[in-house]
């Protein structure tokens, strides 16, 4: 972007739809009800439904259902009739995939081949991995965990390094449903401030879904004070994008043990390395003795800032509070590393890198992004976020694993969701999470009731909306019609945090996505005619 683009950029406050945005939907309502009419039900362009399709996290198994589900409604001529597509976590790892390549949806047999191809190729190489993540660390000023996960784990499921920004994406695509990519504002979910934790990433634009508080997505990340861009960033690429959107693939214990063992395996100094080892023990409560006795030798001489020699026993490490202690510890060998070590280890190949990713894992800081709402004043954007120079974004998954609410924005008018869950645990609770959030935020939502004393999901759910409320169509990945008494063996095959699928895995996902959308054809254009009937009742 020039230095007068990037000057001229501005902050949008309000809730009406971007102009690129309207465009698109606008050509793309042409193309739905083309569709319909194929299916022969009669409407018009007044009468027509708003639908918006809505995959679930869950990983990889979520990226090869997402991508199942969508060849099977190409299959039955259903996917045109879809005028967005959001979605969370692993789900958006399909959609880069797909956004790719321009006009996906009028070609997706060709490229689902394609990227099955990809996921069964061979990984990113390790030369060009860390020759990404030096460029991340030198090119933007905010350097966190998720341009680690990005590069380190993301690879290594969809094997490639994705360059393409999300801008790009606003040409190539008239043919294609609208494409919204949504993670959370860690802070304000933190702090239970639910109405501004949404927030979507399109082509257009990047912001606070419920709050209307806007920024280009060109822009996003760039430095902004009181609404007028002051520093130039590098636009997200697509790999960043699917590390943000998917960075919540396990429990934060889990992830912090897989992320030490992975940056323990890139060559460093050995006080480093055996830090690195340490924490790693204690996260696996492990004894500590001869580690903590190997790091005594190591920093035999050094001192802290408090001229205090540093030591740390295996009694602190037994103690209730040792994660933070060994926090603490390891905090203070990388702030002071490069005063103890100025010869040849500064000059290690790579050990500048280390210290900083030690300290982002011991504070465990993801997503840190420029705030592009720094010192304005909005009034419908709660004062804490208004007030920090920075936000940091995560897995919307953290707060409730669907893109219910962008899709909720009163202005873009949405008729019927179809929620594709490929959740792990409750394949109920991300719609169930939605109707009580919206009960509190007073958002029209339909009511979800469910049968009492079933123990396995059905592959089909209508919970119909009234008084302004979208009709809301559920659909679990693994259910009782798919999966015929077997779901708890599909669900161990497919983990949400596990290594990259064998060619089996993805070709046997695939079909099992795609039986949900085949079985429930008629279903789902039973529902479709249903959301015209009452919109055309309304309109008399």
């Amino acid at each position: 972007m020039s230095a007068v683009k990037l000057k001229e950029s501005k902050v949008r406050i309000g809730h009406s739809l971007n102009e690129g945005e309207k465009q698109h939907v606008t050509h793309r309502r042409e193309t739905v009800l083309q569709c319909l009419q194929r299916h022969k039900i009669p409407c018009s362009l007044d009468t027509m439904p708003n639908i918006a399709l809505l995959g679930s996290g869950g990983g990889e198994r979520a990226m090869v259902g997402l991508l199942g589900s969508l060849v099977q409604l190409e299959k039955c001529d259903l996917l045109d009739c879809m005028l967005y597509l959001s979605g969370v976590s692993g789900s958006t790892w399909c959609m880069a995939s797909l956004y790719k390549e321009p006009d996906w949806s009028t070609k997706l047999d060709a490229v689902q081949e394609k990227i099955i191809k990809r996921l069964d190729g061979s990984e990113v190489s390790w030369s060009d991995a860390w020759e990404k993540l030096k460029n991340y660390y030198n090119q933007r000023d905010n350097f966190s965990l998720t341009d680690l996960w990005a590069v380190m784990f993301v690879t290594m499921i969809v094997k490639e390094i994705d360059e393409n920004t999300i801008s790009s994406q606003n040409e190539n695509h008239s043919s294609d449903p609208y494409p919204i990519y949504t993670v959370t504002d860690k802070q304000c979910k933190q702090e239970e401030l639910n109405r501004d934790a949404w927030f979507e990433i399109t082509p257009h634009e990047a912001g606070y879904s419920l709050t209307g508080a806007f920024v280009d997505a060109a822009c996003f990340g760039s430095q902004f004070t009181n609404g007028t861009a002051v520093k130039k960033q590098l636009e997200t690429d697509m790999l960043y994008l699917q590390g943000l959107c998917g960075s919540a693939l396990a429990d934060e214990e889990e992830i912090k043990e897989w992320l030490w063992k992975k940056i323990k395996g890139i060559h460093g100094q050995k006080v480093l390395l055996t830090v690195m080892e340490l924490n790693i023990c204690v996260l696996n409560k492990e004894d500590p003795t001869n580690l903590i006795t190997e790091m005594t030798v190591l920093l035999k001489g050094k001192q802290d800032k408090h001229m205090r020699a540093m030591f740390i026993s295996a009694q602190e490490l037994l103690h209730e509070h040792r994660h933070y202690i060994l926090e603490q510890y390891t905090l203070t060998i990388c702030e002071n590393y490069e005063d103890w070590f100025e010869t040849s280890e500064r000059k290690a190949r790579i050990s500048w890198i280390i210290p900083k990713i030690i300290q982002l894992l011991c504070n465990w800081t993801w997503g840190t992004t420029y705030n592009f709402l720094h010192k304005m004043k909005v009034e419908d954007v709660h004062a804490s976020v208004l007030s920090e120079e920075k936000r940091y974004y995560e897995d919307a998954g953290l707060l409730n694993n669907s893109p219910y609410f962008p899709m909720l924005r009163e202005e873009r008018d949405i008729d019927l969701i179809i929620s594709l869950d490929f959740s792990a645990g409750d394949p109920m609770e991300t719609v169930i999470n939605t109707s009580e959030m919206c009960s509190d935020l007073k958002i029209p939502f339909p009511e979800v009731k469910l049968p009492r004393g079933v123990s396995e999901p059905d592959d089909f759910y209508l919970f119909e909306g009234e008084n302004g409320a979208p009709t809301v169509i559920h659909i679990p990945l693994f259910n009782k019609v798919n999966c015929d008494g077997h779901i708890k063996e599909w669900a161990d095959r497919y983990t949400t945090f596990q290594m990259a699928y064998s060619h089996d895995m993805i070709i046997d996902l695939i079909e099992k996505a795609g039986e949900n959308v085949k079985n429930n054809k008629a279903r789902l254009v039973t529902a479709i005619r249903r959301v015209i009937e009452k919109k055309e009742a309304k309109a008399h």
